[in-house]
Parts: C-alpha cells; sequence; structure tokens
C-alpha cells in the first residue's frame, strides 16, 4: 500500500496556473493507476482527470479538458496535476487517489471515485476573480 500526499495547492488567481503533486514514499505507487478529484462543500466529488500505469494514457473531465494535464514521473514516484487557466468554478479540495492496475489498463476504465483505493488528505485550491 501506497500513502499518497498532495502538495502545490493554494490561492491563484483567474486565468493563472498552478501544479499539484501526489506522492508516495513505497515505488508500488507506479503499479497504481492514479486519479485527481476534487470537491467542494455540498457538492458531490467530481472527477478530475487520470492516467494510467504505464504513463502512456489520460483521461480528463469534461469542465476541465483542454485547461488541465495529468503527468507522472516513476523515478519520483509522483503523479502531478498541471492547472492551467484557472476559474473561479476552480475552487476545491483536490484529492489524488490510487489503485493497482495491470500494466496495460487505460486511464478512461478510471473515471469513478468508488474505483480507487488509496487516498491523500486533500489540498485546497482556491480561485480569486
Amino acid at each position: 500500500q501506497a500513502q499518497l500526499q498532495e502538495s502545490g495547492g493554494g490561492l491563484a488567481q483567474a486565468g493563472g496556473s498552478l501544479r499539484l503533486s501526489c506522492t508516495s514514499s513505497r515505488r508500488i505507487f507506479n503499479d497504481y493507476t492514479v486519479g485527481w478529484f476534487r470537491q467542494v462543500p455540498g457538492k458531490e466529488r467530481e472527477f478530475v482527470g487520470s492516467i494510467s500505469r504505464s504513463g502512456t494514457t489520460t483521461s480528463y473531465g469534461d469542465s476541465v479538458k483542454g485547461r488541465f494535464t495529468v503527468s507522472r514521473d516513476k523515478d519520483k514516484n509522483t503523479a502531478y496535476l498541471q492547472m492551467n487557466s484557472l476559474t473561479p468554478e476552480d475552487t476545491a479540495v483536490y484529492s489524488c487517489a490510487g489503485v493497482r492496475t495491470i500494466l496495460t489498463a487505460t486511464a478512461s476504465a478510471y473515471t469513478r471515485d468508488s474505483l480507487y483505493h488509496y487516498w491523500g488528505q486533500g489540498t485546497r485550491v482556491t480561485v480569486s476573480s
């Protein structure tokens, strides 16, 4: 089991960028498909993006397509969420999640939060107008 830790949240202005990181101290993290989700109070958790174990496929929620990019660096046991062209509607607590998958699993198969076994504690992102 790999414990996940997010970092990089904070305050940004509309139109700006932030990069979130999801790090694990254990190399088993590299066997995981990694997903990013966000949640605001009173709303359901929303899928943001995912990256496959192989790192070759990604998938994105409709609200972030073309603005956000998920990537991973296996040498660093880290996944990233690059967020560009931020809007106040992106304000939320962002969490990364992991699930151990086969090497050929595709990111598009892992868009539901119920599929993930391991979660970080989340990092808050606030976008001001």
